[in-house]
């Protein structure tokens, strides 16, 4: 029996859960929140009751610290000496890591030379890393890459039609996010349909605030929605997605915007909450939608419509498709989206989809496509920290 340690870092926060393995049970989860300000928040998960106290967290190593002492004091641990081994989400890992590596020198330096590539999340990353070999200096750790699952695309469907020297020189390409859980939805998705996931076509749609699209090829990766960084590809809470470029320059000199204004448009400004004028929260749209809100309406609409033209694409990449999966926030909890991506769909992939079933459906497994329907449709939620907690104990045969 070991004891993991699943670790996801952001900027601002740090999200944990800790596995007893190889039971895969959880002892506890949770995180701590607005690290650096003037009043930070922790929560742990204590006996299935969460406890919560605001208090300041100067940075990521006060956190860290913070969340051990809380493991120990909680009984979640006897002592720290229990946790042999730690695995960390990693947001870009480019082109150098095709799955999940234990850390040494070389991977920092590699995750270090990609934080142009992801500013917000790879320096958090390693500030986490570097706190956790700090406080528990006898445990080796694993990185585990969000574009690691996307590395089997091949350059028609990762290259950018731009200058070919600036994917050369500068690694300007589509690399993809969201592939740990892509990978764990499109094994579990299998399963549930009692299928092998080396013979099936799958097309997994991860929809929250975040939102990306994948095309699964007999378990590889063909093509996914996401580009060069998590702006790109279909509309999210905050973010446009993929946009004409010439949009950026007309309205910087409309607005006489700066690069970084521009970019706190499109990544923070844009998405849900900049066509509603509402909120980037899919359920407050949607509550709007159903009073007829006018945004909310064109909102809903065009999120649907991105949606499905980007599974319809992939739908013809493929060739055929076995299985459609829904996952995250909101494709695990949202039965209104859920049904109009899938009437958006029914024509030409030959849907057939139980709708009652689908609206009772909230947060867990089921087939939601009838027995007739040409193309399997699953809600499969999505497990990245048990994916992480897995890696870790393969990696370092604990």
């Amino acid at each position: 029996m070991s004891k993991v340690i699943a670790v996801n870092s952001g900027s601002s926060s740090l999200k944990f859960q800790v596995f007893d393995m190889p039971s895969e049970t959880v002892l506890t989860s949770g995180q701590a929140e607005r690290i650096g300000q003037e009043m930070g928040a922790f929560t742990i998960k204590v006996n299935g009751e969460k406890k919560t106290q605001e208090l300041p967290i100067a940075d990521h190593q006060v956190a860290v610290d913070l969340m051990l002492k809380e493991l120990v004091e909680n009984n979640i641990v006897a002592s720290l000496d229990e946790i042999k081994g730690a695995g960390h989400r990693i947001v870009q890992g480019g082109s150098y890591f095709s799955g999940s590596v234990e850390v040494n020198e070389d991977v920092v330096n590699k995750v270090e030379e990609l934080s142009d590539l992801a500013p917000l999340h790879n320096p958090a990353h390693l500030v986490c890393y570097r706190a956790l070999c700090k406080a528990l200096p006898n445990i080796k750790h694993v990185f585990v890459f969000d574009t690691a699952f996307h590395q089997t695309m091949t350059e028609e469907s990762y290259l950018f039609p731009v200058p070919y020297e600036w994917y050369e020189n500068y690694k300007v390409r589509s690399y993809g996010a969201h592939g740990t859980s892509h990978w764990y939805v499109n094994r579990r998705t299998a399963e549930i349909l009692n299928k092998n996931v080396e013979e099936m076509n799958m097309i997994t749609c991860h929809l929250g605030n975040g939102a990306s699209i994948t095309a699964i090829r007999n378990g590889k990766v063909i093509n996914t929605s996401m580009g060069l960084t998590p702006l790109g590809g279909i509309m999210m809470g905050t973010r446009c997605g993929d946009i004409d470029p010439t949009v950026v320059f007309y309205m910087e000199e409309k607005l006489h915007a700066t690069p970084e204004d521009m970019d706190n448009y499109l990544n923070k400004k844009s998405g849900m909450l900049g066509v509603s004028g509402i909120s980037s929260d899919c359920r407050d749209i949607e509550a709007a939608y159903n009073k007829g809100d006018e945004r909310a309406v064109r909102t809903m609409n065009l999120y649907i419509n991105r949606i499905v033209n980007v599974v319809g694409g992939y739908f013809a990449q493929l060739g055929h498709v076995d299985a459609i999966a829904f996952t995250a926030g909101i494709g695990e909890n949202d039965s209104l989206v859920r049904e109009k991506v899938c009437q958006g769909l029914e024509e030409c992939m030959g849907l057939s989809v139980d709708y009652e079933a689908n609206r009772n459906c909230h947060g867990e497994e089921l087939v939601i496509s009838k027995k007739d329907s040409k193309v399997d449709v699953v809600v499969c939620p999505t497990n990245e920290e048990l994916v992480i907690a897995r890696d870790t104990v393969r990696i370092l045969g604990l």
